[in-house]
């Protein structure tokens, strides 16, 4: 899923509303390299948009109207260490309205002592929400870290129904 190749190409930035805030959508040619929660008092002038950035403005929009479940939109990688991608591609196959945990991501890698590891990659995750870093927890249940803050952790697990909402009453 994840293209790893370099590429120096130009990239295309898009913004994007949200009731959750403003995202910042950036491509190359090739695909999304960037997803990033940014201020409200962001400018925008740097804006120009391509096929990628518009068809993930579009996917995030469906996403937000819990119509899209499963994201199409090429993924272009351009940073990180392996570790960090290895951590991002693992990702990529969480399933929305589901959770893991940091223990079973690193399990999943094969490294079962990587768990703070595996924390520190998901929260290097350039691409929030299409590569779902939200719905990694700890062990115990508890929404611990997100690199935008546990409230918005929280809103968009309950946009999946990941977790039960009586929790939160």
């Amino acid at each position: 899923m994840l293209n790893n190749l370099e590429n120096d190409v130009e990239q295309s930035v898009e913004y994007f509303q949200s009731k959750y805030g403003l995202w910042r959508i950036e491509a190359s040619k090739i695909g999304l390299s960037s997803l990033v929660w940014v201020e409200e008092s962001h400018k925008k002038d740097d804006e120009n948009p391509s096929e990628i950035t518009q068809l993930a403005a579009k996917e995030l929009q469906k996403y937000f109207r819990k119509v899209l479940r499963r994201f199409s939109v090429p993924i272009d990688i351009q940073a990180g260490t392996d570790f960090q991608r290895q951590i991002w591609e693992e990702l990529s196959f969480i399933e929305y309205g589901t959770t893991v945990s940091y223990q079973k991501l690193a399990n999943e890698i094969g490294n079962p002592g990587s768990v703070r590891a595996v924390g520190a990659a998901n929260g290097a995750n350039p691409i929030a929400i299409i590569l779902p870093c939200h719905r990694v927890i700890g062990s115990d249940g508890s929404l611990t870290g997100y690199a935008y803050g546990t409230e918005l952790k929280r809103s968009l697990l309950l946009l999946e129904e990941a977790i039960p909402k009586s929790l939160f009453d």
